[in-house]
């Protein structure tokens, strides 16, 4: 009989070892896992596998090649081998198995099978071959890698509930990621309270680099806990408080000690009980509170070396070697100068002898990272500064006021913003409140020539039938020679040219104070919490970074490159070089400018493109009313028509178009005063276009529309779908159409940000103070709030982290009794520790579609139940109040943006829609990704980033937000 060919002969056995072996049922004959091991016969894929292993973080221990070795064979290695690697990933635990160690080697002569082909549409690829699992902590990391790199994956269960991630390796290996660690394990998960120390991934998307690294609790030498002190310094802001409140707890909860600089400078410079280490429920309610709780102050002191010296030596007493300091960049100028002076100070402080040397050890090198804190957004590189939207927001506001008395009176008002050498509030309070002329620093009008085109401008208005006149004059305008533009002189020439009836309001102060609004708080608390990883991954090689924003997305500048940028704006304006200036600032200002003129002159001839060029584009909006739709309306018809395109509203929907042919051109007059509406004036329903998709494709062809832009939410981009699913079909249909999202629930795929979301957080912030005051006011009161939002978890996690909310249950997630019984337990425990006026009122968010189970009532009940009154619960429903009333200026002026480039797209798209059914990127979205403006393709959408039964985009990226949010509430994880 011939031997099987998997079972060597037994004469060919190798004999066992001399020795008595133990009984099978007293020994478990495997321990653990020695390694893995991969084979590769062609050198491409043995380095791409070897790539794929280093970036997962696997580090390369030992090195085996062939072609170096003087010995041929070694007892170690295959003798077939050209080339080994030993990969090893080091866990938390060794004993627990958690490290993993992996052999890969590359064998050309190797004869290895075909490798199982896997389809993307495999519904589960775990049961196609066999799978290694590796355990991870940081999932959401390993998905971004996969992403980042083009692999495909498939997420189970969901990808906005991850536990388990697989994908092939280059050698087709099936490698499965998973969050679950061993059921066997003794370890159990982290907490996010307080004292833990929680770990927590870098900010993505609305926040910061993906590949930012993860950080763990850092203490300096002799094992002193990382103390680091947070300042702020220069004008107050809105949202510092919430930048402090962030790197306090932040730092607490990464094992670090964090100190509060009281005024500014000057209480590094006194010392004493001006450097007050802070707990946890020091910041409570800092959230919502203006200014800066920690004082501000000028301090000449600091400016001489001597002041720095005593700054220098107040620190190492208190044992700080970290600054977080929040401020102008005069503020963070000097806070680098201290930087690179500090080995000199220590020297020195140490050779008069007021330190000795042995209290400096360990503290050699000053840590600064820098937050931008500042109203006038004056800071390049980054697109907005803390405190600058609220700023805006009062501006905004009181413009809105004197609009009605401009309308009633006819009046023109002349209105003084603040903002030194920067236009910034200026010229986004010129586009959101629909001024008539706007006077920057960056951009001055010609000296002799801007008295008659600012009249010229405001007669064309006038002559139109407009009843009112805003200008807006930054307190720093000039004209082209640089002589100043005071809103005096700008009053005169509209008596005197015009004889308008001209009134004169200067702001002031009113625009620094009042609670932050909804942004600023949300980019305080991230910009502070990856201020601190930014203190922890720091090295004396690493430049001292500046934490901005760039579009949707956290990011670190250096600080040093920074200033001197900001700097050089002032340089360039005073050396006439107004261009460059305009350049200096950050990427949305020379846009902004662009988009307030083209909606702002509307009868220059010059600027019209030619006959056989201009273009008949409709405009509808689909879905339930957001803040922001008017003004996308205004703007794009605004557009149109200084083009010399022609803008038609399609009144009331797909429905009004189908059933009473609701088309009507738009005019000047008509949208002039839409910036400042909620709601939508041409009217909005959900209904798709296949309600009649030929009676609508009828009137497509009878108007000849050249282009449409869709505004609305998820039926917005549905009805994009629809239509572009339709060109085959119907003509009438091929032409570039453009999706512009704007919904509350902010689940629109293809944009991290739709219309309306600012103002319903604005309008969530605002009620959710009020309710924390009311249970405050009376108490350990708990208040359960119900949020919209339907299966999108996006206004709950963002509303939480913007009030400070205890708790965040969203659709994603889901709840669950063992949630419940987590956070009631951590309520007893939170108000068993409450003390005198820390007695604060607590807030838990739920969204509408959380649990069909858990309703908003019984969850109020069942704490009611449960806290045994050592505690009360109430619950609260903002209703409808949530989509707003008046829009936010962020909604006014990214609306008008947007819609702007959305006309921009139809123009330059109209050459690709020829052909049966034109392209599918001239059916497009547009969206802001991470740091990014992209249009992006529906049907692409539609087929790869949407979970059509839940109504929203398949990957969230504000999974990360709801981390940081209940990091710094203390929320502790729940254990399953």
């Amino acid at each position: 009989m011939e031997s099987s060919p998997y079972i060597l002969p037994s004469n060919n056995l190798p004999k066992p070892p001399a020795g008595e072996i133990e009984p099978i049922d007293t020994l478990s004959l495997v321990h653990g896992v020695s390694f893995q091991s991969l084979l590769a016969n062609d050198e491409q894929a043995y380095t791409k596998t070897l790539t794929f292993y280093l970036d997962l973080g696997f580090k390369e221990l030992l090195v085996f090649d062939r072609g170096t070795q003087s010995v041929v064979s070694h007892a170690d290695h295959c003798f077939d081998s050209v080339r080994e690697s030993w990969l090893h990933s080091t866990g938390s635990n060794d004993s627990e198995g958690e490290n993993v160690t992996i052999k890969l080697r590359y064998v050309p002569s190797a004869d290895l099978a075909p490798t199982s082909k896997y389809e993307k549409e495999a519904r589960d690829w775990r049961g196609q071959s066999p799978a290694l699992v590796l355990y991870t902590p940081y999932i959401d990391s390993v998905v971004q890698l996969l992403h980042k790199n083009n692999i495909l994956y498939q997420a189970l269960p969901t990808e906005t509930s991850l536990v388990e991630v697989y994908a092939h390796d280059p050698l087709g290996t099936l490698l499965g990621f998973t969050s679950k660690k061993n059921p066997f394990t003794t370890q159990m998960p982290p907490s996010r309270a307080p004292s833990a120390g929680l770990s927590v991934a870098g900010l993505t998307a609305a926040t910061s680099d993906a590949e930012t690294a993860l950080t763990t609790p850092s203490t300096p030498a002799g094992g002193k806990k990382k103390k680091i002190g947070i300042i702020t310094s220069g004008g107050d802001a809105p949202g510092m408080n919430g930048a402090v409140r962030a790197v306090v707890r932040a730092a607490i909860t990464k094992g670090c000690t964090p100190y509060a600089i009281y005024e500014g400078y000057q209480g590094l410079i006194d010392g004493g009980s001006m450097m007050k280490e802070m707990q946890w429920e020091d910041v409570r309610g800092w959230l919502s509170e203006g200014g800066t709780l920690i004082g501000t102050a000028r301090c000449a002191p600091f400016r001489e070396r001597w002041g720095r010296l005593t700054a220098a030596k107040n620190m190492i007493l208190n044992g700080i070697d970290a600054l977080i300091v929040c401020g102008g960049d005069g503020s963070l100028t000097g806070a680098d100068l201290f930087r690179s002076e500090w080995p000199g100070l220590l020297a020195e402080l140490v050779s008069t002898g007021e330190l000795a040397p042995e209290q400096i050890q360990g503290y050699e090198h000053l840590t600064i990272v820098g937050l931008v804190g500042s109203i006038d957004n004056d800071m390049s590189s980054t697109d907005a500064t803390i405190g600058a939207f609220s700023s805006l927001s009062r501006i905004c506001q009181s413009v809105d006021f004197i609009d009605a008395t401009a309308l009633s009176h006819s009046r023109a008002f002349v209105v003084e913003v603040m903002g030194r050498h920067c236009g910034w509030l200026a010229l986004m309070a010129g586009i959101a409140t629909g001024a008539d002329y706007v006077f920057i620093p960056e951009q001055p009008p010609n000296s002799e020539k801007w008295g008659d085109e600012m009249c010229a401008i405001v007669h064309a208005h006038r002559k139109k039938g407009k009843r009112k006149t805003i200008v807006i004059v930054a307190e720093g305008a000039i004209d082209d020679q640089l002589n100043p533009v005071t809103a005096e002189d700008v009053k005169t020439l509209l008596v005197k040219k015009l004889g308008l009836d001209t009134r004169i309001t200067t702001l002031g102060h009113v625009q620094r104070g009042g609670s932050a609004v909804a942004f600023d708080r949300m980019l305080s608390t991230l910009q502070g919490f990856d201020a601190v990883d930014a203190v922890l991954e720091s090295t004396p090689e690493t430049p001292s970074p500046m934490i901005g924003i760039t579009e949707n997305k956290i990011c670190r500048k250096p600080l040093v490159e920074s200033v001197a940028l900001t700097k050089s704006v002032a340089t360039a304006i005073k050396n006439k070089d107004f261009q460059k200036a305009m350049a200096l600032r950050d990427t949305e200002f020379e846009e902004y400018y662009r988009a307030f003129l083209a909606t702002t002159i509307i009868d220059d001839e010059s600027l019209k493109v030619p006959e056989d060029k201009r273009l008949k584009i409709a405009i509808v909006n689909i879905g339930a009313p957001a803040g922001g739709m008017n003004a996308a309306t205004r703007a794009a018809a605004c557009y149109c028509l200084s083009k010399g395109h022609t803008a038609y509203a399609i009144h009331n929907g797909f429905t009004g178009l189908a059933r009473h042919d609701s088309v009507r051109e738009l005019k000047w007059l008509d949208v002039d005063n839409w910036v400042i509406r909620g709601g939508s004036e041409i009217g909005t329903n959900r209904n798709l276009p296949d309600v009649d998709l030929g009676m609508i494709a009828y009137y497509f062809q009878k108007y000849a529309f050249d282009g449409l832009m869709i505004v609305g939410g998820f039926e917005a981009f549905m009805s994009l779908y629809q239509l572009e699913q339709a060109r085959i079909n119907y003509p009438a249909f091929r032409i570039p159409m453009v999706c512009l999202p704007a919904t509350i629930s902010n689940n629109v795929p293809g944009s991290e940000y739709s219309l309306g979301s600012d103002t319903c957080l604005n309008a969530l912030v605002d009620y959710c103070d009020v309710i924390k005051q009311s249970a405050s006011a009376t108490r350990r009161r708990v208040f359960v709030v119900e949020v919209q939002g339907g299966k999108s978890g996006y206004v709950a996690t963002y509303a939480g982290l913007c009030v400070g909310a205890l708790a965040v249950y969203t659709p994603e997630d889901g709840i669950s009794l063992r949630t419940l019984e987590n956070d009631i337990a951590h309520l007893r425990e939170s108000y068993g520790q409450d003390q005198g006026q820390n007695r604060a009122g607590k807030l838990i968010l739920r969204n509408e579609k959380a649990s069909k189970v858990f309703t908003t009532e019984l969850i109020g009940e069942i704490i009611r139940e449960e806290a045994k009154n050592r505690f009360d619960a109430r619950t609260a429903n903002p209703g409808h109040l949530q989509q707003g009333g008046i829009p936010s200026p962020m909604d006014r002026l990214r609306a008008t943006r947007l819609a702007v480039k959305c006309m921009q797209f139809i123009e330059q798209n109209q050459e690709s829609v020829i052909g049966q059914r034109g392209t599918p990127e001239s059916a497009s979205v547009i969206g802001i990704l991470g740091a990014k403006v992209v249009f992006t393709g529906v049907k692409y959408l539609y087929d790869h980033e949407t979970e059509l039964q839940n109504r929203r985009p398949r990957k969230t990226f504000w999974t990360t937000m709801k981390v940081v949010s209940e990091t710094l509430s203390g929320r502790p994880a729940v254990v399953v």
